[in-house]
């Protein structure tokens, strides 16, 4: 077990050098404190997901609200439910990609304070649109915010946690994020069919995520920034209050002073130049490589993920159940999300991220074989559970493994670039789910979702490095 010496640091960590800032923050004991922290981060991330998977679940309120249509009677000549998830996605994407990266020049916590405003504003202006067009703009804005939000937490966690508690801290910081899936599924069921002071039930599930995604942005003021981004910057003394701060609140009585001494990458509080990022270094030689594997790795598990999580109602309403039950089964099974990254912290700082990733795109492959053939209800149930399972252990391994293969500086950019192409992949996908869920049923979709789960354990079996136990800057 771990404890904490008259020094303040963790026994089992006595070899980290308390003289670096990389040094500092991996003896950072497994406290309250520390955890406190990531659940602080986690509640951001909660409303994320909410607002995410709410996607496939108010879709059905609002056709039977009129404001959706199925087929070509749609905006677009296509079912309002795929425009409306691709619009999602695409803000998503343009998040991700184009204003992520501003997270490494301005900072992770105004980033995401920023963004996680935007969300909350613009989720709660879509609850009160009349129409299919605006609904679908306004879900477009609200995805812009999302992207950055996301991305924003990954880097910020993977920055403040020390290396033997990064897998864990983000299993159990999914564990939080996903509790809101069986939220989000449980209201819906309840919500939908029912109008409530005048305001239709889809409208109050929205409500309900924006407002307390504003609350938590009061709640959040006082995050610290990362350490690790201020000494990239060049602003070592603040780099050493927020850290020295972070020390106490995880128990540690005497934080050291800042030692000048030739730096790694921010690793150090040394006296050296402030880092800007460029798109093309995540091209340079070094990353190339990671660069490439990331990006087919996010295309085709956000197949997987989402394909399965937003079009689960769908994919149960074409096995002949109705939508009542079709959303009641749906809560049963998105249980596993948070149950699942709650039982993979147990073991998740074991085991290589990548064979993680692999072995749980090997999970989604099994059951979902196996869900394809099922028509008893227990029976689909339990292979949606293992499918849910397997996706949250894939997602936690995931946002962890991208966020630890780029240096400081690029990591916001980086990993920016690399997710946004889950969701450019997601915009498509949606409508062509839609399409093949019309002509080859359920069988068909899940046939597509598997065959995207056997690249995503070839690309990051083959070609992913190692990272377990490493810092960042050794990475």
């Amino acid at each position: 077990m771990t404890t904490i010496t008259s020094t303040g640091m963790a026994n089992d960590h006595m070899s980290a050098d308390r003289r670096t800032l990389a040094g500092r923050i991996d003896a950072l004991p497994s406290s309250a404190g520390l955890w406190r922290f990531i659940t602080l981060l986690a509640l951001g991330g909660f409303f994320e997901l909410y607002d995410l998977f709410e996607t496939g679940y108010i879709s059905s309120g609002l056709v039977a609200a009129g404001v959706f249509h199925t087929g070509s009677a749609g905006v677009f000549g296509i079912a309002d439910q795929a425009a409306f998830a691709s619009a999602t996605f695409l803000g998503l994407f343009v998040g991700a990609s184009l204003l992520a990266p501003y997270a490494d020049r301005f900072g992770r916590r105004l980033t995401f304070m920023c963004a996680l405003a935007w969300y909350g504003a613009f989720s709660l202006l879509m609850a009160f649109q009349q129409s299919a067009e605006m609904i679908i703009l306004f879900r477009f804005l609200v995805g812009i915010g999302l992207g950055v939000e996301l991305v924003t937490i990954d880097t910020y966690l993977s920055e403040w946690v020390p290396a033997h508690l990064r897998s864990r801290a983000f299993a159990f910081s999914f564990f939080i994020q996903f509790l809101s899936v069986p939220t989000v599924a449980l209201m819906s069921w309840w919500l939908v069919p029912q109008t409530i002071l005048s305001l239709e039930g889809w409208r109050w599930v929205v409500l309900a995520g924006a407002v307390c995604s504003l609350v938590i942005w009061l709640i959040r003021k006082n995050l610290p920034e990362s350490a690790r981004w201020l000494a990239q910057q060049g602003r070592h003394q603040e780099a050493h209050q927020v850290l020295s701060a972070m020390e106490k609140r995880c128990g540690i009585a005497s934080p050291l002073p800042p030692v000048a001494e030739e730096g790694r990458d921010g690793g150090q509080f040394a006296p050296e130049q402030p880092k800007q990022g460029r798109f093309s270094e995540i091209w340079a030689p070094a990353y190339r490589q990671r660069t490439l594997m990331l990006v087919v790795m996010n295309f085709f598990q956000a197949i997987g993920f989402f394909g399965f999580g937003n079009w689960l109602p769908a994919l149960l309403s074409g096995k002949g159940a109705t939508v009542t039950h079709s959303l009641l089964y749906a809560f049963f099974i998105t249980l596993a999300y948070p149950l699942g990254s709650l039982i993979c912290s147990r073991y998740a700082d074991k085991l290589e991220n990548k064979w993680q990733i692999v072995f749980s795109s090997l999970m989604t492959v099994v059951f979902g074989t196996l869900f394809a053939f099922m028509t008893h209800p227990v029976l689909m149930i339990i292979c949606g559970f293992l499918i849910t399972y397997s996706n949250a252990w894939l997602t936690f391994s995931y946002h962890a493994y991208q966020t630890e293969i780029f240096p400081t500086h690029i990591r916001a950019r980086a990993v920016g670039f690399c997710y946004s192409f889950s969701r450019l992949s997601t915009v498509f996908s949606s409508i062509l789910i839609g399409l093949i869920l019309q002509y080859a049923g359920s069988q068909g979709v899940i046939a597509f979702i598997v065959l995207s789960m056997l690249i995503v354990m070839l690309s990051v079996g083959i070609y992913g490095p190692k990272t377990r136990g490493m810092d960042l800057e050794n990475i």
